[in-house]
């Protein structure tokens, strides 16, 4: 991927993306558990997922402005041993109310990760590499997410759902500090990385893109991102209440999703270096709606691995190939601020979404509300391409007209 340098940049962000992700993973596995501590409804356990995921999405947009101007180097540091601090408040939390309050500051405290490590991950290496780099960085969050839920599971089998939120935020908050050391030695910052970029841009490897379009893809991509994620959610209680698994068992689906991603995810990081971002995204985003109706007609947990593992293939090559379409095509000054936009968007509506779909459950069922999750996800993805096709057409006729006159 060029030079030892960038191998050892990518390695480091692969682990910093590990940890960030290993406490904020184990809220939707030890959702049962919560639930039944609190004797809570389907909509009230969905709250507690909208309270990390609505204040996770609202601190992208602040971050990602704030990493254009200011650095990375501060919300990295919060966005891993912030989030350690807030995960152990969790585990100690005695109420329902306390703990919403306690996931939110966790949300908070995490939200400058992505913005400012996307980009930082993309100027470290060539141009042409930039999908296999962002796929790599995404194999760090898929590797937490894949050994999260089992980890939280055995803790909470002798401390515990509290017990698993504190244990796991020590070697978090432990790693935070030893990023936050490494990233002063080795001066490694957005400024220093974003002189990088810009002269790879300017060697002429960068296209520029019609703003309408980037629109369009940002809009499909936060919607995407909204409704897999409150759909993901209810995977654990759909498994136990839906098809009688064990709490363990829930936790094995969860990983087996992330497991597909983890390999998805770089895969299609090359795929997307040979054949564009543009393309690629069109396709994966067809199939996004489909893939999330294949759970209204699931009857038997074999049947469901089968499109967990098709949900993680579509879902995470889509996450790479949104990536490497922002980075490459938005102008430099406002990367961050487009990708912060991009993670407030998807995780936002995936917040406002999860009650919505938790109390759509306690009354129609499971079958039902996924089905309609994913035919509205289609509908946007294929009204949002009509229009950008007509778009699209609409300049080309302009243009050969200009030139015949």
């Amino acid at each position: 991927m060029g030079n030892k340098r960038s191998y050892m940049f990518i390695l480091f962000f692969v682990s910093a993306h590990f940890f960030h992700h290993l406490l904020t993973s184990i809220i939707v596995p030890l959702l049962p558990m919560i639930r039944d501590s609190f004797d809570l409804t389907y909509a009230q356990a969905g709250g507690v997922a909208s309270a990390f995921t609505i204040s996770y999405g609202l601190a992208q947009l602040p971050s990602g402005w704030i990493a254009d101007r200011v650095g990375a180097k501060y919300l990295l540091f919060f966005g891993i041993s912030g989030v350690a601090v807030a995960g152990a408040l969790v585990g100690f939390s005695g109420t329902y109310i306390g703990l919403l309050v306690f996931l939110a500051l966790m949300g908070i405290a995490g939200g400058g990760y992505h913005p400012s490590a996307s980009p930082l991950v993309s100027a470290s290496v060539e141009p042409s590499q930039r999908g296999k780099a962002l796929g790599l960085h995404i194999v760090g969050g898929s590797a937490s997410h894949l050994v999260s839920p089992l980890a939280a599971v055995f803790i909470a089998g002798f401390f515990g759902w509290r017990g698993s939120f504190i244990t796991i935020s020590i070697p978090v908050f432990i790693f935070g500090i030893i990023l936050f050391m490494l990233l002063r030695v080795f001066h490694i910052s957005v400024k220093n990385h974003a002189q990088s970029s810009k002269s790879q841009n300017a060697s002429g490897t960068s296209v520029k893109r019609p703003f309408g379009e980037i629109i369009v893809f940002l809009v499909i991509s936060s919607a995407i991102g909204a409704v897999l994620g409150s759909v993901i959610a209810f995977i654990p209680m759909f498994s136990i209440d839906g098809l009688g698994v064990s709490q363990t068992g829930s936790a094995l689906f969860l990983s087996l999703y992330f497991f597909a991603g983890m390999i998805a995810a770089p895969l299609s990081g090359g795929v997307v270096d040979k054949l564009g971002s543009r393309s690629m995204f069109i396709f994966l985003a067809v199939l996004s709606g489909p893939a999330i109706m294949l759970l209204g007609i699931t009857r038997s947990w074999i049947v469901l691995a089968v499109i967990m593992v098709f949900q993680a293939v579509v879902m995470f090559s889509r996450m790479v190939v949104s990536e490497t379409y922002f980075v490459t095509y938005v102008p430099l000054k406002w990367k961050s601020t487009i990708l912060g936009i991009y993670y407030f968007a998807g995780m936002e509506g995936s917040g406002i979404l999860t009650p919505i779909l938790g109390r759509v459950i306690d009354g129609v069922g499971f079958s039902w509300a996924f089905t309609a999750m994913g035919l509205s996800l289609s509908i946007v993805c294929v009204v949002s391409l009509t229009i950008l096709l007509f778009r699209n057409r609409a300049g080309i006729e302009q243009q050969a007209a200009e030139s015949s006159n």
